[in-house]
């Protein structure tokens, strides 16, 4: 049956392109309002541009691969991932392995003379570009526009007389100094600086610590740069401007908590639509799950781009002015059904073949990592196929054959963070064990504790001669709510047992927990187990 719907689908590409609708977050209320976030995952230091009535958006993704989602709306409210603009990162030797936190750095979207620009800062390496005339086709590989350490937060501006310039902030754990923003000047193309930096904003000492995230527009003769303060939890969105990309820049605050319930709202961007309106998107920091992407509206009748309701976050409010009535939510389900891998799963680290692959049978096959001596938990395993979790309430549950050719091999579900959580079938003998594998601090190096469940006795196996496999078919489902995750398993799908202890969901560096499937083994010289997902279901609690 799977194989013909595959065939189906490969003879019928316009099924692939069916708008996605999510069972526990869509925005849109159907009455012409939408209720914030616009995306409830973690799309972190999220910018957007505008062309024609299509507006596109980007986010940062670290050492997550693919990277730099790419997002398409015709209303900032209904959002699909149409694109990841880096295939991979480089250098190679960091990012072939995990390399947790680093990479891409809140990056900037920008349609200039027909192209599509995104610029990021990557902290180790220096300011980064990569452009397309396609935003759902193929980007360039990335460029090292000003190559050094500690540059962060990048975005150009290319003014009337066609002078371009670039403005970033800074890392501290890098450079050993922060809350400053500066802006120098670049080519023509901006493929290289031809200035030297000028600070034109010092938040040291002030309210305004921890200035960062900048971006760079212009506006009625006047050069605007809009930038958080104030700290990622707690902060607030600034707005400065200058009649010189150079300053000095006055500023003040357009977006603050107040009396909300949303904490930190800033970190994002301005864009004026063809309708004549303005918004400004950004994140709210959710803690485990992530920096979620909030909307809302602009008001510059003051000359200042006061945002919200009178400067303070909205929940609920009128859409933006559109020609779309569609409901499309980033994907999340995945039934494995095309030779292709969906575009909300990402891995930890470049990838290699040897990770895995979709099937001509409808699953996406997983192969076992063979973890190092040192190894004490899973922090460092580059393989593990995750998404962004897609609400504070849901349910996951994937339908799996686990194939083991040797002892210890292991393959289940996780909930990936700096504390992690994982229900896995692990062979024990020729037998398997059904086990919760948990750890606390796996960045620190921690070791993961293992409790076992149940033992399975293996639904089919090799009858071959030459190093034949055990193989376990098995539902395996989690359960998340408010911050919390609960495991359950069933032999068919129908009634399940929870199992295991309540596991208390943590954020991993700079990105929320997320979820997926793992596959890993102790053995080096061994070959091979692996997992074939058939599918991968979020649905509601």
């Amino acid at each position: 049956m799977k194989q013909t719907l595959i065939a189906i689908m490969l003879l019928m590409p316009v099924l692939a392109k069916a708008q996605y609708r999510s069972e526990v977050w869509s925005p849109d209320n159907g009455d012409g309002t939408y209720t914030n976030p616009v995306i409830n995952a973690d799309y972190s230091d999220p910018d957007v541009c505008v062309v024609g009535e299509d507006y596109y958006l980007t986010a940062s993704s670290f050492q997550c691969i693919p990277g730099l989602p790419v997002l398409h709306s015709k209303d900032l409210v209904n959002w699909e991932i149409i694109n990841h603009a880096v295939k991979e990162l480089e250098p190679k030797d960091v990012f072939d392995k995990p390399s947790h936190g680093n990479g891409i750095w809140a990056p900037s979207i920008r349609h200039h003379n027909g192209e599509f620009f995104i610029f990021w800062g990557d902290p180790d390496h220096g300011v980064m570009m990569v452009k397309a005339k396609d935003p759902a086709g193929e980007w360039s590989k990335p460029l090292c526009v000003i190559p050094g350490t500690g540059m962060i937060d990048t975005t150009p501006l290319w003014d009337d007389d066609g002078r371009c310039y670039l403005v970033n902030a800074w890392a501290n754990s890098r450079s050993r100094f922060a809350s400053v923003l500066t802006v120098r000047e670049m080519n023509a193309e901006c493929t290289k600086a031809i200035g030297n930096p000028v600070i034109v904003f010092d938040g040291n000492g002030t309210e305004n610590r921890t200035c960062e995230g900048p971006k760079f527009y212009k506006r009625d003769g006047w050069y605007w740069i809009l930038c958080p303060a104030g700290g990622v939890p707690t902060g607030f969105q600034l707005a400065m401007r200058s009649r010189s990309p150079f300053g000095p820049y006055e500023h003040n605050v357009v977006l603050a908590q107040g009396k909300t319930s949303v904490n930190g709202p800033h970190q994002g961007g301005w864009v004026h639509t063809p309708f004549g309106e303005d918004w400004f998107l950004h994140f709210q920091d959710k803690e485990c799950y992530g920096r979620v992407v909030h909307l809302q509206p602009v008001d510059w009748s003051s000359g200042w781009p006061v945002m919200g309701n009178k400067g303070e976050p909205v929940s609920t409010f009128r859409k933006p002015k559109s020609n779309s009535k569609a409901i499309v939510n980033p994907v999340e389900s995945d039934e494995f059904n095309l030779p292709v891998l969906g575009k909300q799963w990402q891995w930890q680290a470049n990838y290699d073949q040897k990770f895995g692959m979709p099937t001509a049978f409808g699953t996406m096959r997983i192969y076992t990592h063979k973890l190092g001596e040192a190894d004490k938990n899973l922090w460092q395993v580059p393989n593990m196929l995750l998404q962004k979790t897609p609400a504070e309430r849901f349910t996951a549950t994937c339908k799996l054959r686990f194939t083991a050719k040797d002892q210890q091999q292991f393959g289940g579900i996780i909930m990936m963070g700096l504390d992690y959580s994982a229900l896995v079938v692990t062979r024990i003998g020729n037998e398997f064990q059904l086990q919760q594998i948990t750890c606390k601090s796996a960045d620190k190096g921690n070791a993961q504790t293992l409790k076992v469940l149940a033992t399975l006795q293996p639904t089919a196996v090799d009858k071959v001669d030459y190093q034949p496999a055990i193989h376990e078919d098995i539902f395996l489902r989690m359960t998340v709510s408010d911050g919390r995750c609960r495991f359950a398993w069933s032999s068919n799908g129908k009634k399940f047992v929870e199992v295991g202890d309540e596991f208390t969901m943590r954020e991993g560096k700079w990105i929320g927990s997320k979820i997926g499937l793992v596959a890993a083994e102790p053995g080096q010289q061994t070959n091979r187990g692996w997992v074939d997902a058939d599918w991968f279901r979020v649905t509601k609690n």
